[in-house]
C-alpha cells in the first residue's frame, strides 16, 4: 500500500498532465470517429455503421468546400498581415524608447481581455459608420485587427529573451544593419513569429463570433458548420476537421523534429 502511494506521488504530476491532454483530445477523436459513420438522418449524432462515403466525397455537401475554401483564403492572409505587422511592433516596443508606450503596449494587449462579442459590435458600427460593405475585406481587416494581439505577445516574449551580445558580435565582424537582422536577429526570433503566425491562423480559420458580425453575406466555414447544424450536420464536416486536426498535429510534429535535430546539431 505504501509503495503504491509513494509511487503515485512520484508519477502525480504526469498522471495529470495525461489526464488534461486526454480530456483536451477525446472530442477530436468523437469527430474523428463520426467522420467514418453512415447516419440514417439528417443528423451525425448517433453511430450507425462504418463507412468511407464520406471521405471519398467531401464536397458532396453543396457550397461547403467554398466555404472552407473562403476560411483558408481569409486565414492565410489575415496570418501574413498580423504576422507582419505584430513583428514589427513588437520589436518597436522592445528595443525602442517613446512617449506613450505604456499606453500603447496596453491598447495592444485589449483584444485579448476584451469579450469577442465587443469587439465584433464594435467593428461593426466602425464599417457601417464608414458606409464599408461588409463582406471578404472587412472579415480581413476584423481577423488582423484580433490576431495581432497574440502576434506581438508571441514575438515580444521571443525578442526580450535574445542575447543583445550577438548583434553586438557581428556588427563587429562589419555586418551591415540588413545583415545582421537577417542572419543573426532574425533566425532568433524566427520561433517567436512562427508560434504567433499559427496561432493567427487557427483563430482565423476557427472564428465565428466577429466573423458573424462582420461577414454580411459571405459565408465562411464556422458560419456554414453553425448554419448546417440548424438543419443536420453532414458526415463531411466531421472529415474537414479531422483532416484540419491531423494537419494541425503534423505541424507540430514536424516542427518538434526540426528543433531537436538544430539542438542535436549545435556544438556542445
Amino acid at each position: 500500500m505504501k509503495s503504491a502511494i509513494t509511487w503515485l506521488r512520484r508519477h502525480l504530476v504526469v498522471i495529470a498532465g495525461l489526464g488534461t491532454l486526454a480530456y483536451l483530445i477525446l472530442p477530436n477523436v468523437v469527430v474523428t470517429v463520426f467522420s467514418f459513420n453512415n447516419p440514417t438522418g439528417r443528423f451525425n449524432y448517433a453511430w450507425q455503421e462504418f463507412s468511407l462515403d464520406a471521405w471519398k466525397d467531401p464536397c458532396g455537401v453543396a457550397d461547403m468546400c467554398g466555404s472552407l475554401s473562403l476560411s483558408l483564403q481569409i486565414a492565410l492572409w489575415a496570418t501574413i498581415g498580423a504576422t507582419v505587422l505584430g513583428t514589427a511592433i513588437a520589436f518597436a516596443m522592445v528595443r525602442y524608447r517613446f512617449r506613450g508606450r505604456a499606453a500603447v503596449n496596453s491598447l495592444i494587449f485589449l483584444p485579448m481581455a476584451m469579450p469577442e462579442i465587443v469587439m465584433a459590435a464594435s467593428l461593426l458600427a466602425l464599417f457601417l459608420n464608414m458606409g464599408i460593405q461588409l463582406g471578404f475585406w472587412t472579415i480581413l481587416i476584423a481577423h488582423v485587427m484580433f490576431c495581432l494581439s497574440f502576434v506581438v505577445a508571441a514575438v515580444k516574449a521571443r525578442v526580450l529573451s535574445m542575447d543583445p551580445r550577438l548583434e553586438e558580435a557581428a556588427r563587429d565582424l562589419y555586418a551591415g544593419p540588413v545583415q545582421t537582422f537577417l542572419r543573426v536577429t532574425l533566425p532568433i526570433a524566427a520561433p517567436g513569429i512562427a508560434a504567433g503566425a499559427l496561432l493567427s491562423f487557427a483563430l482565423s480559420f476557427d472564428d465565428f463570433i466577429i466573423t458573424n458580425f462582420n461577414s454580411g453575406n459571405t459565408v465562411t466555414f464556422p458560419m456554414f458548420v453553425w448554419g448546417s447544424a440548424q438543419r443536420g450536420t453532414p458526415v463531411q464536416i466531421n472529415v474537414i476537421g479531422t483532416a484540419m486536426f491531423v494537419i494541425a498535429v503534423l505541424v507540430v510534429l514536424a516542427g518538434q523534429l526540426v528543433a531537436g535535430r538544430r539542438k542535436k546539431a549545435q556544438p556542445k
